[in-house]
């Protein structure tokens, strides 16, 4: 057996003896709700008693950074085998979405894994403690077999990337040199499909924002004023349906791209979205008419309606209701001017007899678009070890169809980026019942084991440059 088999075994034999059943299941019963004020100590507990050690086990330098914008701290583990090998920066986080305990199924917890028809279910099992898991335990398995990792290895844990990830923007400023490598490897997200290694260089833009009219100060009984004074709640409606066509097109000309990129184009080609057996029916006739699945949620932009509110919705009564409000988002690629989004929002409303309503973003910053070359030498080199270890042929996407701050690493920190998902769509993240099927954690140690032992293996573009 070689040494690179030796690597993937010992991560196989890690996950088929229980051990790393046991390591997950003990991160899951930790409650880190970043939503969740309550939580605040419980978020730092997360790292020092269980992430820390596990870092300092393998032989890493832990510390917490702390910014005075993030609610809880970040963990930096480093572990430097030599000057003019190649650096590593790796990336998770390990807070979660609310639980809502009341939602999940019978026999189910958000707080405890458990198996149930050949699933693993439990918050933040694919969002994203098992993902960062996975990734640490293949470390620890090429370290197992080499006795070193043959690279250079930072990581970062931060504890706020579900509210937006606060202060981690100006972290990586401050610590630019610190936190510096050739390029950033990390999970989070879903595969393209489950049975499918996927890698992703980049993600898509997001902005949330509220639509809202307050026509006046409380309701009016509708028999005595209807047809007299208008309804927020039909104007609203009309001003949400000028954005977007009744087949899902975006109609605000600045939230569309011009073009889809033929690199693009050829990287989707092969793809083909597929969300498991338990993931909606993809519906052909909705969204940007002309482009794949694939080209949609990868390659286009696309508008949705979180939430509407009007009158009392529990309790409907009689009466013309005085405000409407709407939670509303963007998701959006490479080529959208992310400061013309809203200016261009104001602007069409205006243009389209909508003065009245008003425009709120949620929060004072956003995830930007972002994507690197699909032919780049570390993306191509990552893409063989994966077919490598796996047998299959990755699906490459040019960016994940959601958001995360990968603005930060390609813009702030200046690195390339290749992300190696171990979830897939249908896996119910920020719902209740999240889970993943076991084999493809399985899968995915094997993949990151052979991923970092090829690293250290001298035969990267660090090496050839």
């Amino acid at each position: 057996m070689t040494s690179r088999a030796a690597a993937i075994h010992s991560a196989q034999q890690c996950f088929d003896s229980g051990r790393f059943r046991q390591t997950l299941a003990r991160r899951i019963a930790i409650p880190t709700e970043s939503q969740n004020p309550e939580r605040a100590p419980v978020l730092r507990q997360y790292l020092e008693a269980e992430i820390r050690p596990a870092f300092e086990a393998m032989g890493f330098d832990c510390r917490l950074l702390e910014h005075p914008k993030a609610a809880a701290p970040f963990l930096y583990a480093e572990r430097i085998e030599g000057a003019g090998l190649p650096t590593v920066l790796g990336y998770g986080h390990g807070d979660v979405i609310r639980g809502l305990d009341k939602e999940w199924k019978a026999g189910l917890s958000p707080w405890a894994l458990t198996e149930s028809e050949g699933r693993w279910y439990g918050r933040g099992i694919a969002d994203n403690k098992g993902q960062h898991s996975v990734n640490m335990q293949a470390l620890d398995s090429v370290l197992a077999a080499r006795g070193k990792l043959g690279f250079n290895a930072k990581y970062l844990i931060e504890m706020g990337e579900e509210t937006g990830s606060a202060g981690l923007r100006e972290l990586c400023a401050d610590h630019k040199e610190l936190l510096q490598a050739d390029l950033l490897i990390a999970s989070d997200g879903p595969r393209l499909a489950p049975g499918r290694p996927t890698v992703f260089l980049g993600s898509r833009g997001s902005v949330n924002f509220d639509l809202s009219i307050e026509a006046r100060a409380g309701g009016h009984h509708s028999g005595n004023w209807g047809g007299l004074i208008s309804n927020p709640g039909i104007q609203l409606a009309h001003a949400v349906a000028s954005l977007v066509s009744p087949t899902g097109e975006i109609l605000v000309p600045q939230w569309k791209p011009k073009e889809l990129p033929p690199a693009v184009r050829r990287a989707l080609a092969d793809c083909e979205v597929d969300g498991g057996e338990d993931g909606p029916q993809i519906e052909p006739w909705w969204g940007q008419p002309g482009l794949s699945p694939a080209e949609r949620v990868f390659g286009w932009c696309s508008f949705e309606v979180l939430a509407y509110k009007t009158g009392n919705p529990e309790t409907p009564v009689n009466a013309i209701p005085p405000r409407a409000w709407a939670r509303c988002q963007l998701r959006f690629v490479v080529g959208i001017d992310p400061a013309d989004i809203l200016p261009a929002l104001r602007r069409h409303l205006d243009a389209h007899g909508f003065p009245m309503v008003k425009i709120a973003s949620e929060r004072d910053s956003m995830f930007t678009a972002t994507r690197i070359d699909p032919e780049d030498p570390w993306v191509q080199w990552a893409v063989a070890s994966i077919a490598a270890t796996s047998g299959k042929k990755p699906a490459v996407l040019p960016n994940l169809g959601g958001s995360l701050p990968n603005d930060i690493f390609t813009d702030v920190l200046g690195l390339r980026t290749v992300w190696v998902p171990h979830s897939y769509p249908g896996c119910s993240q920020h719902a209740p019942n999240e889970h993943l099927p076991p084999e493809l954690l399985r899968e995915g140690l094997a993949v990151m084991a052979g991923l970092y032992w090829d690293m250290g293996a001298g035969e990267t573009p660090h090496a050839q440059r």
